[in-house]
């Protein structure tokens, strides 16, 4: 797709099963708001963002990742995305229409390759937001998204080819070739990641902070209230960002991150960095090492419920 039409990450859903608990969770340690809540739902807002809520949590028997939506410029842009999709072969799960969610807006849902649900949006009305203060420990807004793909390569040639993502660099090692696509829809090194799997799930969904300390201020918080931490504090060299990942409630792991790079896309590019060099994966060699028993947690349950769509 030579014109991009895609703009930022608006929000990622997630089904749980203890919906009580998550929903205190992140809307208590992790520090987003609840703005809305209606039988089982509840929509999560990050104060520092425009957008309406950048979690929402639905109750279920099973936890998944029920979907991830994207920004466009127009509701124009809109329909020439759903035209281009149609045209390719993808299979849609709505037209263009009205969103009935908090902010509204116009928009559509479709199947990834892998299955999941995406949504783009246009004319979304922006919920008042504020600047965070200094040493206020809370997310300024959604930052990116990883995806596990059990085909790396098909999975990130798809949102080439369909959504106009661009491969900012990739994770690979001698033992295990290829293992993570960082993919941008904009400057912002990465919006969405795509990482080797066993199956179809959420790797996990990053948060960003308004500065180191405020980072570091979040984790520590996050830390004291007994919320299993994985890995970090640290800085990866892919993005040159920050992170401390935890697992939430029912076992997503979700990040705090800061100063994700900015890139100059003319002149830009994509890097492969081995892995397995420990620089690579934490530049200030403050994080716990990368290990079999971390990747594991992110690897997560499969989503059961997904769409099985056919190669494309």
């Amino acid at each position: 797709m030579s014109n991009r039409l895609l703009t930022h990450l608006r929000h990622v859903d997630l089904a749980v099963p203890d919906y009580d608990k998550q929903l205190d969770f992140y809307s208590g340690v992790w520090g987003l708001t609840k703005v809305q809540e209606d039988s089982g739902i509840s929509f999560l807002a990050a104060e520092g963002s425009p957008e309406n809520y950048v979690v929402r949590l639905r109750k279920a028997d099973e936890k998944r990742l029920d979907l991830v939506s994207y920004g466009a410029a127009s509701t124009a842009d809109v329909d020439t995305l759903a035209e281009h999709l149609l045209a390719g072969g993808v299979q849609l799960i709505s037209r263009p229409g009205t969103v009935d969610t908090p902010g509204g807006g116009y928009g559509f849902r479709f199947f990834d390759v892998d299955g999941r649900t995406i949504e783009v949006s246009a004319d979304v009305a922006v919920r008042e937001h504020r600047k965070i203060e200094e040493k206020e420990a809370i997310p300024v807004k959604l930052s990116h998204v990883v995806l596990n793909s059990p085909d790396l390569n098909r999975t990130r040639e798809w949102y080439e080819r369909h959504l106009g993502f661009a491969l900012s660099d990739t994770l690979s090692s001698p033992h295990m070739g290829e293992v993570m696509h960082f993919m941008r829809i904009s400057n912002q090194h990465h919006s969405m990641a795509i990482a080797q799997g066993p199956h179809t799930a959420l790797h996990h969904v990053s948060f960003e902070m308004r500065g180191i300390d405020e980072y570091m201020r979040g984790s520590g918080r996050v830390m004291r209230a007994g919320y299993q931490k994985i890995w970090g504090p640290g800085r990866h060299m892919a993005g040159d960002n920050t992170f401390t990942y935890f697992l939430d409630p029912h076992g997503n792991t979700i990040e705090y991150t800061t100063e994700l790079e900015l890139l100059d896309e003319d002149t830009w590019h994509p890097h492969v960095y081995d892995f397995s060099q420990p620089e690579v994966t934490d530049q200030w060699g403050t994080a716990n090492p990368m290990n079999e028993l971390i990747a594991k947690e992110s690897f997560n349950d499969p989503d059961r419920g997904v769409f099985v769509a056919p190669p494309v």
